[in-house]
């Protein structure tokens, strides 16, 4: 395929993509939330590092999530549920 017939392709593929992460995004949003509010009714507030801690749960790496959230004070069981329902296992 020459590379001026690809490009359209690549921009469809893209504009196809984004459309899909934009009709998943309010749901990761909640499972997010259900993360921090987690963290946060067991005393932890919820700064910069649990949002991020959270969101690397969304994506599937429960024990990075853990680990982040312990690692800034939270309890271990704590860190586990929270990261268990980041991903809207909970």
């Amino acid at each position: 395929m020459r590379p001026s017939a690809r490009i359209p392709s690549v921009l469809a593929g893209l504009a196809l993509a984004l459309g899909g992460v934009g009709l998943a995004a309010p749901t990761a949003h909640a499972d997010i939330q259900s993360c921090q509010d987690h963290v946060q009714e067991n005393g932890t507030d919820v700064t910069d590092a649990v949002r991020m801690a959270c969101y690397v749960g969304l994506v599937g790496d429960q024990i990075r999530c853990a680990g982040g959230l312990t690692d800034i004070g939270v309890a271990p069981a704590t860190a586990i549920e929270a990261c268990r329902q980041a991903p809207g296992n909970g």
